[in-house]
């Protein structure tokens, strides 16, 4: 799928998605342990906010929320109003250099091709100030596949496993690199990564 068809994807299934998930995963609970290590007042860019509730919500006020998807936003900005809202893609982030503290990026970025992961951590380091900190899933396997019937729909997923993302991170200058596992929440067992850029 290019990006524009997971645009639309994500158009077509904002809504349905974000009545289907579980409102109680312990990955959320991760969002404490991030900002514990953030400044005080932090700026908190959250890549695929989607409707905003999982994420975005536990977010400091004046946190920003990026997705692909208008539908999404629409529904983030009911979730979420106080938030900042930007529609554009993770590889291409519409942000200012060294301009936030931390980022999240809960399930997303497998929603972009593989080959172009690289391309979205440079983007994180870019808009990271030095020492600040991204909280991002972790996929467990090698895989690209469009599922069909996916929360009725289709959807790409792409990612070259767990030790290429690792190994992404670091060369993008994310010195220190620490992982974890919390329950997503479609309910599955999920891992995590925390990325420190270089200072």
């Amino acid at each position: 799928m290019d990006p524009n068809e997971v645009r639309r994807a994500w158009d077509a299934l904002s809504e349905t998605y974000a009545r289907r998930r579980d409102p109680d995963g312990s990955d959320a609970d991760l969002i404490d342990d991030l900002l514990a290590a953030l400044p005080a007042d932090p700026t908190v860019l959250d890549v695929g906010c989607g409707d905003g509730a999982r994420t975005l919500a536990n977010l400091p006020p004046g946190s920003v929320g990026l997705d692909v998807s208008r539908r999404g936003l629409e529904l983030a900005a009911e979730t979420v109003p106080e938030a900042r809202l930007i529609q554009g893609e993770m590889s291409r982030l519409p942000v200012a250099d060294d301009s936030v503290d931390g980022i999240t990026a809960y399930h997303s970025v497998f929603h972009v091709a593989r080959e172009r992961h690289p391309e979205v951590y440079a983007e994180f380091a870019r808009v990271l100030r030095p020492g600040g900190l991204a909280l991002l899933t972790l996929p467990g396997g090698r895989f690209e596949t469009v599922r069909r019937g996916w929360m009725g729909g289709r959807m790409f997923f792409s990612a070259p496993g767990r030790e290429a993302t690792l190994a992404q991170l670091r060369d993008a200058g994310f010195d220190e690199v620490w992982t974890t596992t919390a329950d997503d929440p479609l309910g599955s067992s999920t891992a995590f990564a925390f990325a420190r850029l270089r200072a």
